[in-house]
């Protein structure tokens, strides 16, 4: 095991991790001096590890002594016959101590902690009792709601990490958005890569990747990944077939509304079993349902629900990929909305509005230069009369103007604005 340790923990031997700050980290960083656990959720491959490793980068520079600093993925294989066993998280815990003998605070880093059965039990025993800064790292929202929830409630902070957003994307890249010269200087480099992340989303393997094919095999390897060691084993499911193919045939109809009784008879399973293999996308973080907005929760509750992926990248890889460019930008600007709002509802009376978020109706529009589309898009707007509370804004591929109340406004213009007000 000690093999294991060491590999896994490169500071100890003065190596500092090298990676692109996530624009996230000054948040995880202002958590790490509050007694409360952190847990860092996310999808898989989205950083995480990464994440919780600049972290360390901050701790040793902050003074912390590198050898109470711990990082163990409890995702190698050496571990897997002891995931039914909480108690081997303090073995590995002591084969640390015996190999560093830290003095003082020690932070400790579980990645990927969801692979043991109640690990919650011997973290909340050890987080009483002891003088150790746990961060926790998972790929399940289940850390949150039911794991958290039960035994350590109060006892923790999260950070949730999504994909590479569009700002870091061009961080990425070395292009350079942060004032209005800057984004008209660079306005090619910008549109360039406007088309490259609504295509293949933020995953950094998969923009990392260099021609097509790879970044499409690698997409469909992280849902099967997510499929076959995050679902199908937690939830004993025995059909696993049928939870890979409905998750590819959703991704055909992302941006519709979902029939529960319609997928029933495709699948040949109960309305209820097709229910709870969406909750287990939602709750592996791969795709997310909408509510139909309604004053009465209730009514917002059973209403029809949208669907959209967290990340564009996995529309390439649906079964009919129509290159509808229209899906690709209505997805990529509800990722966008997803990661600043707690609520996004759409709006479906007598024309539908593709997003209510706080004060603001988002449409949008792969193009308006159309008459007929125009007159579409603006139509719903007056079709939904609230007096003056709502902001109207039509966001399009890359035209910006003004139409009386209504702004319509560039993708990366609409993230550059938004994203300013995290």
């Amino acid at each position: 095991m000690r093999e294991i340790l060491i590999e896994q923990n490169k500071h100890w031997d003065n190596q500092k991790y090298v990676s692109i700050k996530r624009d996230i980290l000054d948040k995880f960083i202002s958590y790490i001096s509050l007694k409360q656990i952190i847990t860092i959720t996310g999808i898989r491959r989205c950083g995480k590890s990464t994440l919780a490793k600049q972290a360390i980068n901050y701790l040793i520079e902050s003074g912390v002594p590198k050898e109470n600093i711990f990082f163990i993925n409890l995702e190698n294989p050496y571990f897997l016959e002891y995931k039914h066993d909480a108690k081997f998280l303090n073995t590995i815990f002591e084969e640390y101590l015996k190999l560093m003998n830290p003095k003082g605070k020690i932070y400790c880093i579980f990645d990927e902690i969801q692979y043991f059965d109640n690990w919650q039990v011997y973290i909340k025993s050890k987080y009483e009792s002891s003088n150790i800064k746990y961060i926790i790292t998972g790929s399940n929202s289940s850390m949150l709601s039911h794991e958290l929830a039960t035994l350590l409630s109060g006892r923790s902070l999260n950070i949730h990490l999504d994909t590479f957003s569009f700002t870091e994307f061009l961080d990425f890249k070395r292009i350079d958005y942060k004032s209005e010269f800057a984004q008209i200087k660079n306005r090619i480099d910008i549109a360039r890569a406007k088309e490259e992340y609504l295509k293949w989303g933020g995953f950094y393997e998969v923009f990392e990747a260099s021609d097509e094919m790879t970044k499409k095999e690698l997409l469909i390897s992280y849902v099967k990944n997510i499929i076959y060691q995050d679902i199908i084993p937690r939830y004993s499911i025995r059909n696993s077939e049928i939870v890979e193919r409905l998750f590819f045939y959703l991704l055909t109809n992302i941006a519709g509304v979902i029939n529960y009784t319609t997928l029933a008879k495709t699948f040949e399973v109960s309305d209820k079993t097709i229910k709870e293999y969406i909750n287990y996308f939602e709750d592996v973080f791969l795709l997310k349902r909408i509510d139909k907005f309604h004053n009465k929760l209730k009514e917002k509750i059973k209403s029809t629900k949208k669907i959209y992926v967290l990340d564009n990248g996995f529309l390439q890889i649906a079964p009919t990929n129509s290159k509808n460019l229209g899906s690709s930008l209505e997805n990529g600007v509800f990722v966008i909305l997803n990661k600043i709002y707690d609520e996004v509802t759409y709006i479906k009376e007598n024309y539908e509005i593709d997003f209510r978020c706080a004060d603001t109706l988002y449409q949008v529009s792969y193009k308006m230069d159309d008459e007929k589309t125009r007159q579409r898009e603006l139509r719903a707007y007056e079709s939904f009369d609230e007096g003056a509370y709502y902001k109207h804004k039509v966001i399009t591929y890359d035209e910006t103007s003004n139409f009386e109340k209504v702004e319509i406004v560039k993708f990366d213009d609409f993230v550059f604005g938004l994203e300013n007000k995290e």
